[in-house]
């Protein structure tokens, strides 16, 4: 199907290093390299940027 070929899930992992994923979906068209996102990790509790991983 053409909608996983075009917005598939990803992982976001904090780059605190405790372990903390997200779970979202991304344009492969308008954002083709990896995705960073600031966002709240609940273990350390603060904001911190997750990386997309593979």
């Amino acid at each position: 199907m053409a909608r996983n070929d075009v917005r598939p899930i990803i992982k976001l992992k904090s780059t605190a290093g405790t372990g903390t994923t997200y779970v979202t979906r991304k344009n492969r068209r308008n954002t083709p390299d990896r995705l960073v996102l600031r966002k709240y990790d609940p273990k350390i509790q603060s904001h911190v940027e997750f990386r997309e991983e593979r």
